[in-house]
């Protein structure tokens, strides 16, 4: 799996979270919630809060692009406390890949991609791609979607598919 043909759809997925995101401050609004309580919710005590979710796609896309054009990642705090902030942090993740050329890739199929959690291990860049970043992306995406969706918020398959490029056939 080449990582630079995924940031398209990387991209795609980090706008529909971010509207996600606008659906549930409405949904708090219209229901008189402090949006802080759809952050801080989860499916279940062991899993991470919405707001981290969140933070974890965004490092999940980051690292796809910086690992995979050896560049250096955008650097977060992991101190968003809002939706605005959350919103925040996934335009500049989506800048950042937005700012990455096919040529930054020329090696990443084959770069030895080093995991931090895991000292003296790695995988090779198309294995990084598609065995860990990708599921790990969908992962921490699908649960903030599922959060949401769990809490209220209006969300169908259309919200977490988003926008299809149809062409006649």
């Amino acid at each position: 799996m080449n990582a630079y043909e995924t940031l398209p759809q990387l991209c795609k997925m980090l706008d529909n979270m971010s509207r996600w995101l606008d659906a549930g401050e409405a949904y708090a609004k219209k229901k008189n919630v402090d949006p802080k309580i759809l952050l801080n919710a989860r499916l279940f005590v062991d899993q991470y809060p919405l707001y981290r979710q969140v933070q974890a796609a965004c490092d999940a896309a980051k690292f796809v692009g910086a690992r995979g054009a050896n560049k250096e990642a955008p650097k977060h705090a992991d101190d968003e406390q809002n939706v605005e902030q959350l919103k925040n942090r996934i335009r500049e993740v989506r800048a950042f890949l937005e700012g990455l050329k096919e040529s930054d890739f020329a090696n990443a199929a084959t770069t030895k991609i080093p995991l931090p959690w895991m000292p003296g291990k790695g995988l090779v860049g198309r294995d990084y791609v598609a065995q860990l970043a990708i599921p790990n992306f969908f992962f921490h995406t699908t649960t903030a979607y599922s959060i949401l969706r769990h809490t209220g918020v209006e969300l169908g398959k259309a919200d977490y598919v988003g926008n299809l490029d149809f062409i006649d056939v």
